[in-house]
């Protein structure tokens, strides 16, 4: 804005009037005013280039130059000897030049500082470059008779590979001052065209410097927006295998067929093993009950590639295994041969593992004393009403008999009032023994309390078939056995209820119990049978 306002000092020293003059400033400052104003509210940081902000300064530098150029032609039409349209073009390419040239210098500059005259380290190739282009460009404009202009734009373009946006303008700004004077001069091959006057001349050079800024600038943007990307990607593979190396859990990358390209430095405190001896294919370090599972997980990932967790042990240095619970998921491949690579994310789990297996054997076993009679070892009294209302389900949906043997020792109160109790559990022990080795693995024996046992029976069809079980299980009893020293023979009184009917848990219960009483009154160790039609 300050050296727009300086032209008017330049316009009154080439003679025009105060009024056009000031005009003339105006549209300068228009022109400033909206070209940083769209490359402000458009591009976050100017000081980090890229193709989008090189696309909005370009267009917004050609609308605002159109503008003003247009005006301006307006302001100078019949004050000269150039038309409106050579007017329109000179104010249009100088400008254009300018806001490029002058814009893309201030940026560097204001970015760089010294590093305008080249990076640190590069100078004297920076040098070097720009005494090519001034010996080249010298070389073009020191005869008039060869049209080599297009020579200059591959040194130009060695510069803006070589030193970016420093090469760019200060490439552009050695070829500017070479080409303005040697021109202005009667030098280079602007004068092989006929009758060309000083304003095409002019326009020329104008235009010659456009085309080397519009030539290289892209290029220079290009590198500056490959840098930043390339930046990117070592920030974000430093910043992610820093993650990797410094994360609690194991992050392995393996190809499909179990070779293994990265372990993470965290496998030395999981599992013992240095990364390096984790490379390659160790399948070994899996337990063996668990490799077939997990080749058959790793190819249902590639399968379809949905991600899966997975629980299996590994092998630990020191010679134990180590659980593991693993994410499984895939990932490009490193580089195009072959499919993708599958990833896992492992944590040790094995202080879980041990605490849930704990957990698990703490509730089977108070499920087994809710269940099961800690005396004899037989089914209790909550488990026999579990099963027998289950076997009157089935009895009533498929129409088949239930079987309730109802049985107690007999004279079992008169062996704990001689012996005593600890010989009475010993006879209950006994008892249990013998019942349990005598029926079928289908069969459910129970103690119910007391010398009060039950056996339930599900496909004892017909009464004979019920009495045939009864007797077995007299016989089986009616052993003699020691207790407390002594021979002791045991014998049993059953009650048998045979269902042949739907009937519920109390009625058949209450039937069987009803049988033993009858048992009992016949003489005992012996059984009745009571059908339930």
């Amino acid at each position: 804005i300050a050296v727009s306002f300086a032209g008017i000092f330049a316009h009154w020293f080439a003679g025009l009037d105060a009024w056009r003059s000031v005009a003339f400033t105006g549209l300068n400052v228009l022109e400033t005013l909206v070209i940083a104003g769209v490359v402000r509210s458009r591009v976050a940081d100017i000081h980090q280039p890229d193709l989008r902000a090189g696309r909005i300064a370009t267009l917004s530098t050609l609308v605002a130059c159109g503008f003003t150029a247009l005006l301006a032609a307006m302001l100078t039409r019949g004050t000269g000897d150039t038309s409106f349209l050579g007017n329109f073009s000179v104010w249009y390419g100088a400008h254009v030049m300018g806001a490029v040239f002058v814009g893309t210098l201030t940026a560097v500059a204001h970015a760089q500082g010294s590093g305008l005259l080249g990076r640190p380290g590069k100078r004297v190739h920076f040098a070097v470059s720009m005494l090519l282009i001034a010996l080249v460009v010298g070389s073009i404009f020191a005869q008039p008779r060869y049209p080599l202009l297009y020579l200059a734009f591959l040194p130009l373009l060695w510069a803006a590979l070589r030193h970016r946006f420093a090469g760019v303008v200060m490439g552009v700004a050695v070829l500017a001052i070479i080409a303005t004077a040697a021109t202005t001069l009667g030098s280079g091959p602007m004068h092989l065209v006929p009758g060309a006057n000083a304003f095409h001349l002019i326009f020329m050079v104008q235009a010659y410097i456009l085309a080397a800024c519009l030539l290289t600038f892209p290029v220079a943007l290009m590198m500056a927006e490959r840098s930043r990307l390339a930046a990117k990607v070592r920030y974000s593979e430093a910043h992610y295998r820093m993650l990797a190396d410094y994360s609690h859990d194991v992050v392995i990358r393996m190809r499909a067929d179990g070779q293994r390209l990265y372990v993470s430095p965290s496998s030395k405190d999981i599992l013992g093993w240095e990364p390096g001896e984790l490379l390659k294919t160790r399948w070994d370090l899996v337990h063996p009950d668990d490799r077939p599972r997990q080749r058959q997980e790793m190819a249902q990932l590639l399968a379809d590639g949905i991600p899966y967790t997975t629980l299996y042990r590994v092998r630990h240095k020191g010679g134990y295994d180590v659980w593991l619970e693993a994410v499984g998921r895939l990932i490009p491949a490193v580089d195009d041969k072959g499919g993708p690579d599958v990833i896992y994310a492992g944590r040790d789990v094995t202080q879980r593992v041990i605490a849930e297996e704990s957990l698990k054997a703490s509730q089977q076993e108070l499920e087994n004393l809710a269940r099961v009679d800690s005396l004899t070892g037989l089914a209790n009294r909550r488990q026999f009403d579990e099963r027998l209302l289950l076997a009157l389900a089935r009895s009533r949906r498929h129409g088949t008999p239930v079987a309730l043997l109802y049985m107690d020792i007999d004279y079992f109160k008169r062996i704990n009032d001689s012996l005593g109790h600890l010989a009475g559990d010993a006879v209950l022990k006994d008892f249990a023994q013998r019942l349990s080795t005598c029926v079928r693995t289908e069969d459910l024996v129970a103690r119910l309390g007391g010398d009060e046992f039950v056996m339930l029976v599900e496909d004892a069809a017909t009464a004979q078939g019920a009495e045939v079980i009864a007797r077995k299980l007299i016989g089986c009893v009616s052993r003699p056995s020691q207790v407390d020293g002594a021979d002791t023979t045991i014998t049993t009184s059953i009650g048998i209820a045979l269902c042949l009917r739907a009937t519920n848990a109390e009625e058949l219960m209450w039937y069987a119990d009803k049988a033993l009483y009858v048992a009992k009154g016949n003489g005992r160790n012996t059984f009745h049978l009571v059908t339930m039609e």
